[in-house]
């Protein structure tokens, strides 16, 4: 190894390391792409299948990225640079970091959108308005195109100051106090939603499930979900892989980032949809669940203004953990291939995304001239990371593992050297190489014929 990688940041604790993995994880994919995904195939159907592929997929593909990640100590293309030299399997790696890029400029749009609806909780802007009124503010407020892109900017800006700062005096400390207090939030929300007359009606529609709603398209939709929830196939677990200590588990935080992540993807659940059969709400209103209906149910509630103030500071919470991840996989990829420091890396990333990002906010706008063949830029983003990238990105990467890297160096990394046991260790080798390049490969397949 390099002088210059043994003088690599690294995360300082395992906590640490659990905090940050899981604040990648979770993001607003878990806090209303989540509900929204299960609102639209059937509740608890949705939600049992979510959770099968997350114990029979999530596991081993993170499995994957972490020890690729901590076997080279090196960021996404570099990792790929030293397992297989003078090959095109860095093209994997070059892949995720345009895919950080992308999913970064379209997501600080949304992530944008909660700054302003903090300011209207405060404002209490919510007061005495209707379905109708809040679902027409929400299409004015995309109307105001450059104050979306200030308020995108503010966030990735935002997240450019954690990044700045380094693994362990940046992400990791900020990750120790954000998660702990997204938890906090989500459980004070749940339990409020919960005790609310005919909330028992929408904790049956999450957790009794109809088993005649489980469809060819159900499985698909939970899988997708799994991969994006979980920021697989997008280098992110790769670069923070590489700043794991080679004495640290990697199983057992894979393990705690999955159970972190779902966990916050139920509460999630349990927060919208008792609140929502409560007052009478579809449960699959789909973004408008989050940005229209949530703060008119809180806007009928007793104590609501407070819990709305509350929810949008959560929604906030979410999206920087996950937008801070994004953004290390790329400040990562130019501090070491490129030779840029970290501050350098870190302003030129965030400037170009801001650039790029600009578009897929101003493209929300009615009659926006920023359109291809009929869809937004924001949705064309959304699309070609979501449907392409990630889900070819993730292929990739447990074809490499499974058939390249090969199961001995994979028994190695997972047991550090055979000091640690672990009996499911040829359990999820055999799923990285056989079951998870199948199932990836329907996703990707069908979320092309959907497309």
């Amino acid at each position: 190894m390099s002088e210059e990688n043994k003088k690599r940041d690294g995360f300082g604790s395992k906590l640490g390391i659990i905090a940050a993995a899981a604040g990648s994880a979770i993001g607003l994919g878990n806090i209303y792409r989540f509900p929204c995904e299960l609102g639209d195939n059937g509740g608890a159907a949705f939600l049992l299948m979510y959770l099968v592929m997350v114990v029979l997929l999530g596991i081993p593909v993170m499995l994957s990225e972490l020890v690729i990640g901590r076997r080279t100590q090196s960021n996404a293309v570099g990792a790929f640079k030293i397992l297989a030299p003078k090959s095109g399997w860095p093209l994997v790696g070059y892949m995720g970091v345009l895919c950080g890029i992308i999913i970064f400029a379209f997501y600080t749009t949304v992530a944008g959108w909660t700054l302003e609806y903090i300011f209207k909780a405060v404002t209490n802007s919510f007061h005495g308005k209707d379905l109708a009124t809040m679902q027409q503010d929400f299409a004015d407020f995309h109307n105001l195109g450059w104050l979306n892109v200030i308020l995108q900017a503010m966030f990735i800006f935002l997240t450019g100051y954690v990044v700045f700062r380094g693994v362990q005096n940046g992400i990791e400390k900020f990750s120790k106090i954000l998660m702990p207090l997204l938890l906090g939030i989500l459980v004070i929300l749940g339990i409020r939603s919960a005790t609310l007359p005919g909330a028992h009606e929408g904790l049956a529609f999450l957790f009794k499930p109809d088993f005649s709603k489980i469809t060819g398209e159900v499985l698909i939709d939970a899988l997708g979900q799994s991969f994006f929830s979980l920021s697989l196939g997008m280098g992110v677990l790769i670069t923070y892989g590489s700043y794991v200590k080679k004495t640290d588990n990697l199983t057992s935080t894979a393990f705690s980032v999955i159970f972190a992540d779902t966990l916050v993807a139920v509460l999630a659940g349990i927060v919208i949809f008792p609140a929502a059969f409560s007052f009478g709400i579809r449960p699959t209103a789909g973004m408008g669940l989050v940005f229209n209906t949530i703060p008119m149910i809180f806007n009928q509630m007793t104590g609501g203004y407070i819990f709305c103030i509350i929810f949008f500071a959560l929604l906030a919470i979410a999206a920087l953990t996950s937008t801070i991840s994004l953004l290390e996989v790329v400040v990562a990829f130019l501090s070491e291939e490129l030779h840029l420091n970290r501050k350098k890396a870190t302003i030129l990333t965030c400037v170009l995304t801001l650039i790029i990002g600009s578009f897929a906010s101003l493209s929300l706008m009615e009659n926006t001239p920023f359109a291809i063949g009929g869809k937004t830029v924001f949705d064309l983003m959304d699309a070609i990371s979501s449907d392409i990238l990630l889900p070819i990105g993730g292929l990739l990467i447990v074809i490499f593992v499974g058939w390249k890297f090969g199961k001995q160096k994979f028994f190695d990394e997972v047991t550090n050297e055979g000091t640690l046991k672990s009996s499911l260790t040829k359990i999820f080798f055999f799923i990285i190489r056989y079951l998870a390049p199948l199932a990836i490969a329907v996703v990707f397949i069908s979320g092309l014929i959907k497309s």
